[in-house]
């Protein structure tokens, strides 16, 4: 269970936190078992859904650069800075102009 989590990208530090809900005082149970597995139900559905989005959806952003698609959900879901256009936001000043060392806040 182990090396497969870590395989999904699980921290080690996750897999010592569910396997400390098995108990202690026995063997434990194919009921367990089921418990614990629940806790990661709703993480590895989400990761699910982030593979499959690379998979299908990607492409479409690889060498845009910007991150500020219209429908580029995937590369950067909450991406407000979009409203402001196209391209590095934070790299430009109020005006639209490059930003330069000491003049951008």
């Amino acid at each position: 269970m182990i090396r497969i989590a870590q395989r999904v990208g699980i921290p080690l530090a996750e897999v010592a936190a569910i396997l400390a809900l098995l108990p202690d005082s026995r063997t434990p149970t194919r009921a367990d078992w089921e418990r614990i597995s629940e806790c990661w139900q709703a993480e590895l559905d989400q990761r699910i859904l982030h593979v499959e989005q690379l998979r299908d959806d990607f492409k479409d952003c690889v060498g845009c650069g910007c991150l500020s698609i219209d429908r580029c959900a995937l590369a950067n879901p909450y991406d407000a800075l979009a409203a402001k256009g196209p391209g590095p936001q934070r790299l430009v000043t109020a005006e639209g102009e490059p930003c330069h060392p000491g003049k951008c806040a």
